[in-house]
């Protein structure tokens, strides 16, 4: 029985003899500080509150320890975290120094900047639905313009801060390049926010088609003649110049075939008595085409 004994005690003696050592190595190392930076967090986030503003990615935090002990402190082992388990909505502070720095035993934070942290949280509002604006960028090959510009997907859902969603109109897409096309341009394209705090409920991409079609052509038309609308009964009214240059944009296959009987120019004559006037010169609007200008503007009108 004195073996065991005597086996056991020695034992314990080396456990007290390693456990002394182990004190005065620690008890001589030198008291140092040292600087980290510190990626700051954020937990216990109810799911309906979204974070506002722009609070720091990272704190600046110094601990004092004895050296041996900062030595080994790695990335990690000091944490900043902001518990918003409140979720209480509107402007908010957060003291860096009285909790959210967390380190190991024997480490003591002696700094953080800031030392304090303002966040405005902000109850999230319903997916909203909005139409998606597809981005062209470029110039089509010369007489053609761009057409009809169709995206499938045409409308996403995005999710975010309320006051954020109240005012967002639409969602965009990666650009799509129409520069020297002469045919319809499709792609399939990102879509995006330009908001930062709002996003789409799921990422999701779009089938963008851009219609190339050739462009409107520009024709003018001379000695256009000039008639007389509104007369009162019984007078007669004569324009000089008799005819006028009239300027017209559209399809050029229609531009093709347009003469002067397709455009009427006219003088409105009503609640004129006999006389002479300059009067402006007015054309008939047309759904295929526009008038671009019309030389001269005015004429002299004689009503007898």
């Amino acid at each position: 029985m004195a073996v065991p004994f005597a086996r056991g005690l020695w034992l314990k003696v080396l456990a007290v003899a390693l456990a002394v050592v182990l004190r005065l190595v620690v008890a001589g190392d030198p008291i140092v500080e040292r600087g980290f930076r510190v990626p700051l967090e954020f937990e216990n986030l109810p799911g309906a509150v979204e974070i506002l503003g722009d609070p720091p990615e990272t704190v600046h935090v110094r601990v004092r320890g004895a050296s041996g002990v900062l030595r080994r402190l790695e990335a990690g082992d000091v944490a900043a975290i902001v518990d918003l388990g409140s979720g209480r909505p509107g402007a908010r502070l957060f003291d860096m120094t009285d909790g959210p720095i967390r380190a190991p035993l024997g480490v003591e934070v002696t700094q953080v900047i800031p030392s304090t942290v303002s966040l405005r949280l902000e109850v999230q509002g319903l997916p909203k639905l909005v139409p998606v604006i597809p981005v062209v960028e470029g110039e089509p090959a010369e007489g053609f313009v761009v057409g009809e510009v169709t995206a499938e997907p045409a409308m996403v859902e995005v999710v975010g801060p309320l006051s954020r969603l109240e005012t967002l109109t639409h969602v965009i897409t990666e650009s799509l390049d129409v520069t020297g096309a002469a045919v319809p341009v499709t792609d399939t394209v990102t879509i995006g926010v330009d908001d930062p705090l709002l996003r789409l409920t799921t990422p999701q991409v779009t089938r963008v088609l851009v219609e190339i079609v050739r462009g409107p052509v520009q024709r003018t038309l001379a000695d256009v003649p000039v008639v007389t609308r509104n007369l009162s009964d019984g007078s007669v009214g004569t324009a000089m110049p008799a005819s006028v240059t009239v300027t017209v944009l559209g399809p050029s296959e229609l531009m093709r075939e347009l003469d002067n009987a397709d455009v009427t120019a006219f003088v409105d004559l009503a609640g004129h008595a006999a006389g002479i006037y300059n009067l402006a010169v007015t054309t008939d609007p047309d759904q295929a085409f526009q008038v671009v200008a019309v030389e001269p503007t005015t004429v002299q009108v004689t009503v007898r």
